[in-house]
């Protein structure tokens, strides 16, 4: 299990602007670990994952038989960031009756019919479950941010300024909050790939016939708003990194650091709700006398 200040050194303080440049995207090693080689930190990295596996298996189990909790795990993350892969990995070895992935594209008509959150809020997960948002409300203070054209006829009458966005953190501030007061446990990850690495995976995807499909042209087009996103997010991290629904800043340009960061987060902030087991009381008599008769057959 990684150290609780290893993990506060990617949770945002609450409350302080957010500069992305603070925050390494190939961090790999804490100082306890700066003599190992490249492949001795694959190798520790490797064993704490597959020991969070183990721990997240079981925490899901109690969490889906407590049936007290919801937990919301919140992806986002630039293009190529490994979203899809870090799912994969850290929920390999969940019971899928227990956990459920949406992602979110393009808005249908119907959905821009309605308030900006009302589509994310049908996909929430019940009591016992643990849910996925890879993209979430945040991408309409992020890519919308970006391309505000995309807003059409959501905006009623409102001009597109400064107070608009901060209304729309005020309502995901408040949207989450009364989550949480209601049994659901918010875990947010920023996905922090640098640009450099972003290249280099989407030159992996061009030379690689079986990678091909995951590219597209607006890949492109949207790396050339780098530093419009890279503003975006740090607004919105700034503004809704919040006691109840914490923002986390992973690094992303190495994979297996991504992976076990975000294991074992998750595995620690489900292993702090003291869940428990239901306890069987009436029914004992129930259990004993179907264990006689079946006993007997």
């Amino acid at each position: 299990m990684i150290r609780k200040d290893i993990i506060d050194l990617f949770r945002v303080p609450l409350g302080k602007k957010v500069r992305l440049k603070d925050y390494n995207p190939g961090w790999k090693q804490s100082e306890e670990f700066k003599d190992f080689g490249k492949d001795a930190l694959k190798e520790r990295a490797k064993v704490i994952l597959d020991e969070n596996l183990v721990n997240l298996a079981e925490a899901q189990s109690l969490l889906y038989a407590d049936d007290r909790f919801a937990v919301l795990i919140v992806l986002q993350a630039m293009d190529a960031a490994g979203k899809d892969g870090t799912i994969k990995h850290v929920m390999s070895g969940v019971n899928p009756q227990g956990c459920q992935v949406f992602s979110f594209k393009k808005p249908s008509a119907e959905e821009l019919d309605h308030n900006f959150l009302w589509r994310y809020m049908r996909c929430l997960p019940e009591r016992g479950r643990i849910g996925i948002f890879n993209r979430s409300y945040y991408e309409d203070v992020l890519v919308v941010k970006v391309h505000p054209d995309f807003l059409g006829r959501q905006l009623a009458h409102e001009k597109v300024g400064k107070k608009f966005w901060e209304a729309r953190y005020e309502d995901i501030n408040a949207f989450e909050h009364h989550l949480v007061r209601n049994g659901t446990v918010i875990l947010k990850f920023f996905l922090n790939v640098s640009k450099d690495e972003q290249k280099r995976r989407f030159l992996e995807r061009l030379d690689r016939p079986e990678k091909n499909w995951k590219f597209s042209a607006s890949d492109m087009a949207e790396r050339g708003f780098w530093d419009d996103y890279m503003a975006a997010y740090e607004d919105a991290l700034s503004a809704t990194s919040t006691e109840w629904a914490p923002w986390y800043v992973i690094p992303a340009d190495y994979k297996w650091v991504t992976r076990g960061l975000v294991a074992d987060i998750i595995t620690t902030s489900i292993q702090a709700l003291n869940l428990k087991y239901p306890e069987v009381t009436d029914e004992r008599k129930l259990l004993s006398d179907a264990r006689k008769k079946l006993g007997a057959e």
